[in-house]
């Protein structure tokens, strides 16, 4: 269903649950992910989160006749330029830095999308342009929602892997223009299905050409994984896609700072299932970080549903 300019308030809370349940899926990405790691390569879990994706939306788009061509193409390029992009080099970042900075790295996606809204603000408002207001509120809930993180995660950084760590930074600014470029994408009328497909088509390219690189251009033969870790490949892609689908839908409907700032829940989700799942150490700062997210998310949330877009 396409989506209007502006959006009511049982759309905007259903938009909250919509991104919880997103964070929840991109959670157990993450499961997949790090147990696909231990015998597939970063080219191999692109290539497969975006395959996975293509096939599935394919698959429903011609079960169900949706159609798959569009009229703003580039602006399906770019979205795709981005996040692709961000994807690749955070796994970049997470190969070359303590888990816990790179990923903090990433989620700074949201502060970086504060940074660019709040200039977009002050140029229409320089060239006297119409002009959505932020609420300050939200651009406070974001930053607390990035303490929480840092608190659960702690990161630490050595002077050898400065390098890596702008790449990480860079990832999250990317991130941040790719999840705007979802929310212009829902607002001028396009499907979910229709986004999440050029997607994952896209990464399914990239993938394909990086696993070139590494195994024909480096001379790295490619090594058949075992029978679990093609579940887990195959896992990624299904966790990615419907936590897309999710996503997608939800920035289609709701205020974007609101959406980035619940976002963070991701984090309290993967802090649990790692200590479940592999045994991770409980920390009270991470506790408190977990608290600080889920006030943010939360405040973020209903101050997002009491905003006009």
């Amino acid at each position: 269903m396409a989506v209007s300019g502006t959006s009511t308030p049982a759309q905007r809370l259903s938009a909250s649950w919509l991104m919880v349940l997103a964070t929840l899926l991109f959670a157990g990405m993450g499961v997949c992910v790090k147990q696909a790691s231990a015998e597939a390569g970063t080219a191999e879990v692109v290539f497969f989160r975006g395959f996975v994706g293509a096939v599935m939306i394919g698959a429903l788009a011609w079960r169900q006749r949706l159609p798959l061509r569009t009229s703003v193409p580039r602006q399906h390029f770019w979205r795709s330029v981005a996040g692709v992009s961000a994807l690749s080099l955070w796994f970049y970042s997470i190969g070359h830095l303590p888990l816990a900075t790179a990923v903090t790295l990433n989620y700074m996606s949201s502060v970086w999308m504060g940074v660019i809204l709040i200039a977009l603000q002050l140029w229409r408002r320089w060239r006297k342009a119409p002009h959505r207001p932020i609420h300050p509120m939200i651009l406070l809930a974001v930053l607390v929602g990035f303490l929480g993180v840092a608190l659960v995660l702690r990161p630490t950084i050595q002077r050898d892997q400065w390098l890596a760590g702008l790449v990480g930074l860079f990832s999250g600014g990317l991130s941040a223009w790719a999840y705007l470029q979802v929310a212009a994408l829902g607002r001028s009328g396009e499907p979910e299905h229709r986004v999440v497909f050029y997607f994952s088509l896209f990464g399914t390219l990239v993938g394909l050409a990086l696993m070139g690189i590494v195994h024909l251009g480096q001379q790295q033969p490619w090594i058949a994984p075992s029978l679990a870790t093609w579940g887990w490949l195959l896992g990624i892609g299904v966790f990615a896609t419907l936590a897309q689908l999710a996503m997608t839908r939800a920035y289609a409907l709701g205020q974007p700072l609101a959406m980035a700032s619940l976002q963070y829940l991701g984090i309290v989700h993967a802090f649990v299932l790692g200590v479940w799942l592999f045994g991770d150490p409980v920390h009270g700062l991470a506790i408190v970080g977990t608290v600080l997210i889920v006030v943010a998310g939360v405040t973020a949330s209903r101050l997002g549903n009491t905003i006009r877009d």
